[in-house]
């Protein structure tokens, strides 16, 4: 019997698409959306235009997969706007040697963003449907440098510990120890951080000599950080 998450995979991937639309219309993205607006490392530009968005969501939205909103994607979730997920990688200084943990797969597209640029990337998702959906669609990609787990991230991930970078894509009330724990000696970590029904503060910190320095990036509205200190 075929499973609902591998009809959906395979819907996906089979839709009809004119590539060289997508093509113009990513590349419209990247230079209205992102590069006018800042962002400015050449990595973080060339993944942007390379990662296919519209095979990141849902069918019924793959028309505005393009538009720099952040879209449905099921069980309550979103995709993050395509500014956000290039501003947040581009804040931890990615690089081709590093190793980054990402909390919140979700569809899976900016782990798919950050395997462009780093050398592996670990990414958790609490949700199983979410995110054994998003581990087949990075392997049919061929994200061969991308392991997804499903679990809770706030304890993150110990035995690939310390990571160069931590990325959350969802927002939490404190930042979790753990997390801060897992960080590499200078490494970063960016994080939206506020209630649950409100706006969050995106907030991007520092490790140096043990200790941590936080920077207030910008307002934001994340989905909940949900899982929190239970195991």
């Amino acid at each position: 019997m075929v499973s609902p998450v591998s009809l959906l995979l395979l819907f996906i991937l089979l839709l009809p698409q004119n590539g060289d639309d997508y093509k113009e219309k990513r590349e419209r993205m990247v230079k209205q959306a992102i590069a006018a607006r800042g962002t400015s490392d050449r990595a973080v530009l060339k993944a942007m235009r390379t990662v296919e968005r519209h095979l990141f969501v849902p069918p019924d939205q793959a028309a505005y997969a393009y538009e720099d909103n952040p879209l449905p994607i099921g069980s309550g979730q979103t995709i993050s706007q395509p500014y956000m997920v290039a501003f947040m990688t581009e804040v931890i200084e990615p690089g081709p040697q590093m190793k980054v943990l990402e909390i919140g797969t979700g569809n899976g597209y900016q782990a798919a963003v950050l395997a462009e640029i780093v050398k592996q990337v670990y990414t958790i998702e609490i949700i199983p449907e979410l995110g054994k959906a998003a581990a087949a669609r990075l392997k049919n990609l061929g994200y061969a440098n991308v392991e997804v787990k499903v679990g809770n991230g706030y304890h993150g991930w110990e035995a690939h510990a310390p990571f160069d970078a931590i990325v959350v894509t969802a927002a939490a009330e404190t930042v979790p120890p753990p997390l801060i724990q897992q960080l590499k000696e200078g490494g970063r970590m960016v994080i939206p951080v506020g209630p649950e029904n409100g706006t969050q503060t995106l907030l991007l910190l520092r490790k140096k000599k043990g200790k941590i320095s936080t920077t207030k990036l910008m307002p934001v509205l994340f989905v909940p950080f949900t899982g929190g200190d239970k195991e």
